[in-house]
């Protein structure tokens, strides 16, 4: 027994398929299939139900595999110390960012940053809150960076900076013409939304009281996965919608003229360095945040000044 055997019967329990399980660990079929078997005769048990499909874990494989799921965890800890006391930073670190932050914060820090660590190796992975949150929880990411408070026992947060929300108005789109504007001063008709699922449309919908709202039917219904096809939305039917401000931090002309701001106290958003229970590489963790906070744009507020909307 060994620990690649472990960690290829893992990965065919999250699969659920001997194929994708072994493109995941980079190895022929035939080679993963032969170490799980030669696993199985060393325990005396089948792991795997292979007359059924998706590849289903029988009862006896259930206890191996939480026990392996352990081992791993163990293992990975181990290493992750061994790292922590080199002098320069090094291994993995595995980071899950929510869409409507990865695309604008990650170039600000990451070529800096990958410059400054060269050996270690950043994984990351755009994911909705809901799926950081569980890949922490299960070992399978090292932190997340995403809106914050998350409301739930178990994560430490480490808020980073409070990014501010500003309303993008289409061009025939009914605003009041007032220099700063409040949530009840929007037009709930045309307000432009995120697919369920994204934190941000939580945050507006709690931000305008949707939930409470009864709002007019359109006979254009749109929910979108990301903020520049809200953007682009806007722009060919005009409506409204809202942006956090590093989405629209490089805009100029006719785009950065149709923003308005809000009023005091302002609606944000907290940005956070998540992890769950403890933080298994702390200094790189730690050049994570230095790097990150030292390339933010200066009209980002490092400190809570607004109204932290909840997700």
């Amino acid at each position: 027994m060994n620990i690649q055997q472990l960690e290829y019967i893992l990965a065919v329990e999250e699969h659920r398929h001997f194929g994708r399980a072994a493109e995941a660990c980079y190895v022929t079929q035939p080679t993963l299939s032969a170490m799980i078997l030669k696993l199985e005769e060393e325990l005396g048990i089948s792991l795997f139900d292979r007359s059924k499909q998706p590849v289903h874990v029988t009862e006896d494989g259930k206890k191996i595999l939480d026990q392996a799921r352990k081992i791993i965890h163990d293992v990975y800890l181990l290493k992750s110390f061994a790292a922590e006391a080199q002098d320069e930073l090094s291994g993995t670190l595995r980071i899950g960012i929510i869409p409507t932050l990865a695309p604008y914060l990650l170039p600000l820090f990451l070529r800096t940053f990958s410059l400054g660590n060269p050996r270690l190796h950043l994984k990351i992975q755009e994911l909705t809150t809901d799926q950081i949150l569980n890949l922490l929880e299960h070992d399978q990411l090292d932190a997340g960076l995403l809106a914050t408070p998350v409301g739930r026992e178990g994560y430490r947060e480490l808020p980073l900076f409070y990014e501010r929300f500003l309303v993008y108005a289409g061009n025939t789109a009914v605003i009041p013409d007032k220099e700063f504007l409040l949530a009840e001063d929007l037009d709930l008709e045309n307000l432009w939304l995120l697919e369920e699922g994204h934190c941000l449309r939580d945050q507006v919908v709690k931000l305008c009281e949707l939930k409470k709202k009864k709002t007019p039917e359109s006979s254009l219904e749109y929910a979108s996965g990301s903020i520049e096809s809200l953007v682009r939305m806007v722009d060919a039917y005009s409506g409204i919608t809202v942006l956090p401000e590093l989405a629209v931090g490089n805009w100029s002309g006719e785009k950065k003229k149709r923003l308005r701001r809000f009023a005091e106290p302002v609606p944000e958003r907290e940005i956070s360095l998540v992890t769950w229970r403890h933080e298994n590489k702390k200094r790189a963790l730690t050049a994570l945040k230095t790097s990150i906070l030292h390339q933010l744009p200066e009209t980002v507020s490092r400190q809570k000044s607004g109204r932290v909307l909840p997700i």
